[in-house]
């Protein structure tokens, strides 16, 4: 691999219960603030993904309060 590939940091996607047990919360909340839109979220067919840097970074800026 070339040396520029290996310093890119690429970031896995993770799924809804890798978001709900990394903010401690349950599966439905989070279910609850993708209806509400609260969540930054894409879709990947049926699915939900998410990059935790994203969720990381909306805690940060305080969207989480319900």
């Amino acid at each position: 691999m070339s040396r520029e590939y290996e310093e890119m940091q690429v970031e896995k996607w993770v799924n809804l219960e890798d978001v709900a047990e990394h903010l401690s919360i349950s599966q439905d909340t989070v279910r609850t603030w993708i209806k509400e839109g609260k969540l930054p979220v894409y879709r990947a067919g049926k699915r939900y993904k998410f990059k935790i840097s994203e969720v990381d970074e909306w805690v940060r800026e305080g969207k989480i309060q319900e």
